[in-house]
């Protein structure tokens, strides 16, 4: 069955350890006030971590600018996935980058990821048991109790940054003249160009995070940097109101209700919407299954009258395992493990 709750009566270093102890695999999502972080476990272990605010676009992003990859291999890069679909990593290997620098990368952003949400105060969480694909072109696999023992750590240095710095946090340089400073300070300033965020540096100095905050505060006091302010929105030009006449807006309206009576709920969702709830209601017949019977069914056929297609008229992938099972729509592209799958 799923675990779910709140992570202000059972924090993240509970829900880790109890995930690593057992050997769970399956999803786990967590969702704060900021931001909605999706971890996937395998026996135990972290294979995989996506966060809507770090989207996959970041990652050439860091390829880039530690020198791994061009600007124009990214553009392309990122033009090949907009059209083909698929995860940018495996364009980029395609496109030489080497496989050990991805998965550095890759091991860095997951592990920065999972260690800053022990700072998450708020939050809910929820973990479903289910089968996990594993990247056979890049496995990555982080051990859970390390970063446990990593996130504890961070937790009780960061208490003393908190308020000040997040890892969203961008900073700008103050003046033209490059300062004289320690090696380490130097190599942090230089980061700091009004895009990076504190995330982006910390992933291209190779320094921990709280390292990266203190050097970066340390400038902040003396007058070197400061926090960039985003503009603010455009000021709308007000316009002098219409004179409509009667007849018109008594049209208008009678068409925008023949609108929504023609357009049902059903018809104003997306097709991955549909196959999400498809799926969350598939996941509950299983359980329900297994409730009755022991086990899960062999097929989805078992179940009687549920869905087996996804809105784009694919038959959902579903196959029992010794510990759960795996249920997934291919999602767009019809491709398994394409980057675009539904869970």
């Amino acid at each position: 069955m799923a675990l779910e709750g709140s992570i202000k009566e059972f924090g993240l270093a509970d829900i880790l350890q109890l995930l690593y102890f057992q050997r769970k695999t399956g999803l786990l999502s967590i969702q704060g006030p900021s931001d909605v972080v999706r971890l996937l476990f395998y026996e135990g272990n972290i294979v995989s971590v996506e966060s809507r605010k770090r989207p996959e676009a970041r990652l050439g992003m860091i390829l880039q600018k530690k020198g791994l990859i061009s600007k124009e291999t990214l553009q392309e890069a990122l033009k090949e996935q907009a059209q083909r679909g698929g995860r940018l990593g495996h364009i980029l290997l395609r496109k030489g980058l080497p496989k050990e620098a991805l998965r550095e990368t890759l091991t860095q952003q997951f592990t920065d990821i999972v260690t800053y949400l022990f700072t998450w105060r708020e939050g809910r969480y929820e973990f479903r048991p289910q089968g996990v694909p594993i990247d056979k072109e890049v496995p990555i696999s982080l051990d859970t109790q390390h970063l446990l023992m990593e996130g504890l750590r961070i937790l009780d240095e960061w208490s003393l940054l908190k308020g000040k710095i997040t890892l969203d946090t961008v900073f700008v340089r103050t003046g033209a003249e490059e300062p004289e400073l320690s090696e380490q300070e130097l190599s942090i300033y230089r980061l700091v160009d009004g895009e990076n965020d504190v995330s982006a540096i910390v992933a291209l100095s190779g320094l921990d995070s709280f390292q990266v905050s203190k050097a970066l505060l340390a400038l902040y006091d003396k007058g070197l940097i400061e926090q960039k302010v985003p503009p603010p929105p455009p000021l709308k030009k007000l316009r002098p109101p219409l004179r409509i006449p009667d007849y018109v807006a008594t049209l208008a309206l009678a068409a925008m209700l023949l609108l929504a009576l023609l357009l049902s709920p059903r018809g104003l969702q997306t097709e991955a919407s549909r196959t999400s709830q498809a799926l969350d209601s598939l996941r509950f017949t299983l359980e329900l299954h297994k409730l009755r019977h022991g086990s899960y069914p062999q097929s989805l056929g078992a179940l009687g009258d549920v869905p087996l297609q996804d809105a784009w008229g694919r038959p959902f992938v579903y196959r029992p395992l010794q510990e759960g099972y795996l249920l997934l729509s291919t999602g767009p592209d019809g491709l398994q493990g394409s980057g675009d799958d539904l869970y």
